[in-house]
């Protein structure tokens, strides 16, 4: 009986259409109800997706968005911001090791480390990223999302031309800070991926991007085999400059930043009006919009209370603590353990980089016949922890070695949920919430990650291979978890009741979350 009730409710309530007073309007009020699929009753406010107003002041312009049309605005999204996020995601990576190149080539020497000093060079980096990753979520959500974000890169650009210059204590502190500035530049990135992509279209363009860490062991160890050999000829010793040259086109980069990448769609210099249109149109597929400036405390809650967001935490934590290890000390293996001299160390982390850019792009492009991201980066997972138990326990140097070129496949775990967090994490402040606590693992586990590597088990470090192996099986089990987690949510879904929103006009721009929109679906 009271079913009936509802529906005949439901039946003769009105359209609801959000207005431009409404959108403005800094007062907050109720303007409908709907249940969410774990029937709680969820209020939609005016404090709903900037979106909102750009689709309610064009959404009698007419514009069609047909297949053809779509295929061409998806070209010309990718050919005006993968360049450059691909770039500048290269030289965050030349960064990161740009300590490990300069260990080799004098760093540890100059600035007098002993034991378990060099550790914390990379340590240091990821207690300022850890410290500074809350804060630098909120601004990226308080202010324009490009412009914030080419800041943080241009000050980032020049500490670390200025890690050239002083002690070890003072070496630590720059350390400390570039980790600070660097925490923006994922979740900035991620943001922007849920902002113009559409679900299907973020795993690919998230690989892309990340991958683009493997241009950089190319491109950095080649800049640093190129000062090795030339020292002789500069004024500089060639660990100092690696900073530097580093330094100074990062600096460039965050101006690149700054002029070429818009801070939402609706503000793209190189689309037509009726493009800007039909980009807000492509992503109403989502059931998200370009995000919210305001702090939404019920979404913060949620996003703490979610379980998901502790298996990706999980998962962050387990996947980095290798990778922070073999990032600082991948460079120092190849040098002491296997025996290569300090040029062809350097030289023989190019195969890294090769196997991370065609590996990650090509296991990513595969998820479109598979049809499911979930299941590749499962896949994949279990062929890098093969590969950590070749690096731990193959009786000779060649298989230890095939092992650490394979392991450069373990991001497509870490990419695969980083997409996830644009697809399938809705809510724009529990998006960065989310974005931030898999972040703030990402930091921890990187943080562990070169305290393994003790100095009295040189040059083989025995006890970091066995932790490596250890957490590549924890990571392993973590995303199969989450994947369950994904299908049975949607099928749980899916044989509930429909609930009809369309007497709620762009529900999909109201800056809902997963939880409360009964119409989202987990990507798979």
């Amino acid at each position: 009986m009271s079913s009936e009730k509802e529906d005949q409710q439901t039946s003769l309530e009105p359209v609801l259409s959000f207005s431009k007073d409404d959108l403005e309007d800094k007062n907050l009020h109720v303007l409908t109800t709907i249940i969410s699929p774990n029937g709680k009753e969820v209020q939609i406010t005016n404090n709903v997706d900037q979106a909102m107003k750009y689709a309610l002041e064009h959404q009698n312009d007419g514009f069609e968005l047909d297949e053809a049309t779509n295929k061409r605005i998806l070209r010309k999204i990718d050919t005006f911001l993968l360049p450059v996020m691909c770039l500048l995601y290269c030289f965050q990576f030349m960064d990161k090791l740009s300590t490990s190149y300069s260990s080799i080539l004098g760093l540890r020497e100059e600035l007098h480390m002993v034991g378990d000093m060099y550790s914390w060079t990379s340590t240091s980096f990821y207690l300022g990223y850890l410290v500074f990753e809350f804060p630098a979520s909120m601004l990226l959500q308080r202010f324009p999302v490009a412009k914030t974000v080419s800041v943080f890169i241009i000050i980032w650009g020049m500490i670390l031309a200025l890690c050239s210059v002083p002690k070890y204590p003072g070496f630590i502190a720059l350390r400390t800070i570039l980790g600070m500035l660097e925490s923006a530049v994922t979740p900035a990135f991620t943001i922007i991926t849920s902002q113009w992509y559409k679900r299907d279209e973020q795993f690919l363009r998230t690989a892309w991007w990340f991958a683009s860490n493997g241009i950089g062991t190319i491109v950095g160890s080649g800049i640093a085999y190129g000062l090795y050999i030339h020292q002789e000829s500069y004024s500089l010793p060639a660990w100092k400059l690696v900073f530097v040259v580093t330094g100074v086109l990062t600096i460039f980069l965050g101006f690149v930043i700054a002029t070429h990448i818009p801070d939402a769609p609706t503000k793209a210099w190189f689309l037509t009006e009726e493009e800007k249109v039909l980009v807000v149109e492509r992503i109403r597929s989502n059931q998200q919009g370009f995000g919210n400036r305001r702090f939404k405390k019920n979404q913060f809650i949620e996003a703490l209370t979610d379980h998901r967001t502790w298996l990706f935490f999980l998962y962050s934590l387990s996947s980095n603590i290798p990778n922070g290890g073999i990032t600082s000390f991948g460079t120092i293996l190849l040098n002491e353990q296997f025996g290569f001299t300090k040029s062809k160390s350097l030289l023989m982390q190019m195969p890294q980089g090769a196997v991370e850019i065609v590996g990650c792009t090509l296991f990513a492009y595969f998820a479109k016949f598979v049809k499911s991201r979930m299941l590749v980066a499962i896949g994949t997972t279990a062929v890098v922890v093969m590969a950590e138990c070749l690096l731990a326990f193959a009786p000779s140097n060649q298989g230890k070695l095939a092992g650490l070129y394979l392991y450069t496949l373990g991001p497509i775990g870490f990419i695969c949920l980083i997409s996830q967090i644009a697809s399938s994490v809705a809510g724009h402040t529990k998006k960065i919430t989310v974005n931030a606590i898999y972040l703030i693992a990402y930091c921890v586990g990187n943080l562990i990650g070169p305290q393994t590597f003790i100095a009295t088990q040189a040059p083989d470090y025995n006890g970091a291979k066995i932790a490596i192996v250890i957490c590549g099986i924890i990571s392993l089990l973590c995303l199969i978890a989450i994947y369950i987690s994904y299908i049975l949510e949607n099928k749980r879904r899916d044989n509930l009741p429909p609930v009809d929103m369309s007497h709620i006009e762009n529900y999909e721009f109201a800056d809902l979350t997963d939880k409360e929109n009964p119409n989202f679906r987990y990507a798979l």
